[in-house]
């Protein structure tokens, strides 16, 4: 049967755009749905600032009149400058196990990037590391958490058939919660603490004490993920943006803050696990499905990493074991049983190597794709 290709052009073509992965997913366990109001933000150029810098398609491929197959092509200005590439990213693939559908939307991509003038195309990857980014190549056995990609492990056969390899991995680790620190995270702790400097460790016992730290947090972001691949500095504007979007659904006693003399330097942020609650939502908030969220976030046992850095000039100074062994003091008081690490670049050696140091154990490989236009 033949495929055909047809870019979105309507709010019609958007919605089948937005909810097909549901038809895909409906028999994945480990799926997690996005949250639907997220999705029409995130798609949104009037909303999503990163359209401003950057060049956009989305993709439907058909079989006749049924919809089996989506793709988003971007090129993103504002980094290509940066880093004085001319890549192409394709990103929120999805399709049944089908090559010739693949083979349909990566071929209308491509195009669509070569005659940008791109050399080469990369993916999946979104406008910036924040999004989704790349197809899960192991530990498909683990349920998909927020802000992590959820593909069947067919997909990443599928876009190698098409010439596509490896670009670069992403780990993702998990720590178990001990119920009582071991005495040597306690005494690393005091001897690190007892040191005689301007260092002080903010902890929160509500979103409005925190509210104030989101956005420094931020810009120390844009400073300390410069050179991490993917990344693209945050506006202003997107720092707001990202803090009205996350700060309700944060437990305070999941945020650590280092500050200097009253600057930020250092930070760490976590959030429960609600997968449970947006699956039994099928990502839809209203008219109840928040309540099965906030139920899940308030029953969750596992504790996601969301974000967190340390300023370049302060780091071997004890600060990443000070927040950790404060997360995993307040992960243990508030019954949290393990920690995940989130997504970790297979070439961020110092991150991993803490990550072990507390027991951390790799439990998915992602792997994001390169292919010469």
């Amino acid at each position: 049967m033949e495929v055909t290709i047809q870019p979105v052009k309507t709010r019609r073509d958007l919605r089948k755009f937005i909810f097909l992965p549901e038809k895909i997913h409906k028999d994945h366990e480990t799926w997690m749905p996005p949250l639907y109001v997220d999705e029409w933000t995130f798609f949104n150029p009037k909303k999503n600032k990163s359209f401003q810098y950057s060049d956009t398609v989305l993709y439907l491929a058909y079989k006749r009149e049924e919809v089996v197959g989506r793709i988003m092509g971007i090129i993103n200005h504002r980094y290509n400058e940066i880093h004085k590439e001319k890549d192409g990213r394709f990103v929120f693939m999805e399709c049944y196990d089908d090559q010739e559908v693949a083979h349909a939307l990566i071929t209308a991509v491509e195009a669509w990037a070569r005659e940008k003038g791109m050399s080469r195309m990369v993916g999946p990857l979104g406008f910036s590391d924040k999004d989704p980014q790349g197809f899960q190549i192991e530990g498909f056995e683990h349920q998909t958490v927020v802000a992590m990609a959820g593909n069947y492990p067919y997909m990443p056969r599928l876009v190698e058939n098409e010439g596509y390899s490896k670009k670069v991995d992403l780990h993702d680790y998990i720590i178990e919660v001990p119920e009582v620190l071991p005495q040597l995270y306690q005494r690393v702790y005091d001897r690190i603490s007892g040191r005689s400097t301007t260092y002080e460790m903010l902890e929160f016992s509500s979103k409005k004490e925190l509210k104030d730290y989101i956005v420094p947090c931020f810009r120390l972001v844009n400073e300390i993920y410069a050179p991490i691949y993917g990344f693209v500095p945050l506006t202003e504007k997107e720092m707001h943006d990202l803090a009205k979007k996350y700060l309700p659904a944060l437990n305070p006693a999941f945020a650590k803050v280092v500050t200097d003399k009253g600057e930020v330097v250092a930070f760490v942020v976590g959030i429960g696990d609600f997968s449970e609650g947006a699956k039994k939502s099928k990502g839809r908030l209203f008219p109840f499905g928040f309540i099965h969220i906030l139920r899940a976030l308030k029953r969750s046992k596992h504790l996601v990493l969301l974000l967190g850095g340390i300023k370049p000039e302060y780091r071997n100074n004890g600060l990443d074991v000070l927040m950790g062994i404060k997360m995993l003091e307040s992960a243990s008081k508030k019954g949290m049983e393990t920690i995940e690490s989130h997504l970790v670049l297979e070439t961020n050696t110092p991150m991993i190597g803490e990550v072990l140091k507390v027991g951390g154990k790799l439990i998915k490989k992602f792997r994001i794709y390169q292919k010469g236009l």
